[in-house]
């Protein structure tokens, strides 16, 4: 099997008297997309701050490539390829579809013998296009200004700014949240995309329809403790739901550690 993109090894992590994980390990193949769930305040969040370079870990090791790294902030984690998509998107709503790709990393071009720095309007929509075409995204012009979006559009723009900078895992926290029925089946589609331009997703939701059409495997966490890890084709909601709640108390015949 090929070596992960992710290996994560005894992670905790501690807020003063609350242990928010303990002992999680975690492994992300290549193409592979990985559903995490679990009820609020299992750990979710606060692993993936911890792949993402947000918190530090008071304890375990983080592999990405089979090479042992640590973050200290996500600048560290985004130059390897490890790109979020929060919930809140972090779009701005007065800016084109192109400026919002290329938010932070605008491209410029040079005037009076370099002396002066303009932004590069053209080149950031042609490289915005050249995105949106190779995901398969729906936007009519990149001089759109995404206030005037749908929801499932500003949630594939998020995500088309992540993969054009040569994303090799993508994080998505509650994408399909707030959408309506339409809206989520595009965002689903984007996640395939994803798969088969070889991109890596994590992706986290309470939603066990979205988790069982699109994921190839799912962690289950429950108060800090990874109780399940398993393919989703040896499973089914009921037990995935089980696993949460604790209805459920043992889980080694559903765990399945991929190596």
């Amino acid at each position: 099997m090929a070596e992960p993109v992710v290996r994560m090894e005894k992670i905790s992590k501690s807020f003063g008297p609350v242990r928010a994980l303990q002992n999680v390990d975690l492994v992300l193949n290549p193409s592979e997309v990985l559903g995490i769930v679990g009820d609020n305040g299992a750990g979710k969040s606060t692993l993936m701050k911890v792949l993402t370079g947000v918190h530090q870990p008071d304890s375990g090791q983080i592999y990405f490539q089979g090479r042992q790294v640590r973050f200290n902030s996500p600048h560290d984690s985004r130059a390897l390829g490890i790109e979020m998509v929060y919930q809140d998107l972090a779009l701005a709503g007065n800016l084109t579809v192109a400026e919002n790709i290329y938010l932070g990393r605008e491209l410029t071009k040079k005037r009076l013998g370099g002396l002066v720095k303009l932004l590069d309007h053209r080149g950031m929509a042609e490289g915005a296009t050249r995105v949106l075409e190779r995901l398969k995204i729906e936007i009519h012009s990149p001089h759109f200004q995404v206030e005037t979006l749908s929801g499932g559009q500003r949630q594939a723009i998020a995500v088309a700014r992540s993969v054009g900078f040569d994303a090799k895992v993508v994080i998505m926290d509650e994408p399909t949240a707030a959408l309506a029925v339409k809206e989520v089946s595009k965002v689903l589609d984007v996640i395939r995309r994803l798969k088969e331009h070889d991109v890596a997703v994590i992706l986290i939701s309470h939603r066990m329809p979205d988790i069982f059409e699109v994921c190839d495997r799912i962690v289950v966490l429950r108060q800090g403790v990874k109780v399940g890890d398993v393919p989703r084709s040896h499973t089914n909601m009921d037990e995935i739901v089980a696993l949460i709640t604790g209805a459920q108390k043992e889980a080694l015949h559903l765990c399945q550690e991929v190596a």
